[in-house]
């Protein structure tokens, strides 16, 4: 069952184009991850917020890559990083024309 995954943490920027400039490889690198089908990347200057929508295959994908997400995020400096995961309901996310 497809697997959506909810990211977000505290971040001081860059924000914008310059976060497109220095995430660049970094976005390169995550659409290989085994599983994923895509990310939305998001960011919230006003609050200093950083993070992400990401859909995967199946919990299993999703779970593995929170993990390896989590670890890389806290090697960065990030002190937390809140997740939530959630199993898509197919049928009605196609009703409102979600991207699954």
């Amino acid at each position: 069952m497809k697997t959506l995954l909810q990211v977000d943490f505290p971040f001081d920027g860059p924000f914008g184009q310059e976060m497109t400039d220095a995430m660049k490889e970094l976005a390169e690198s995550i659409a290989e991850e085994p599983g994923l089908i895509w990310k939305v990347w998001t960011e919230n200057p006003a609050t200093k917020e950083a993070g992400g929508i990401y859909l995967f295959e199946d919990s299993d994908s999703a779970d593995k890559y929170l993990d390896m997400h989590t670890a890389r995020l806290k090697s960065f400096g990030v002190p937390v990083v809140n997740a939530k995961v959630f199993q898509v309901n197919e049928a009605l996310t196609k009703i409102d024309h979600g991207p699954v």
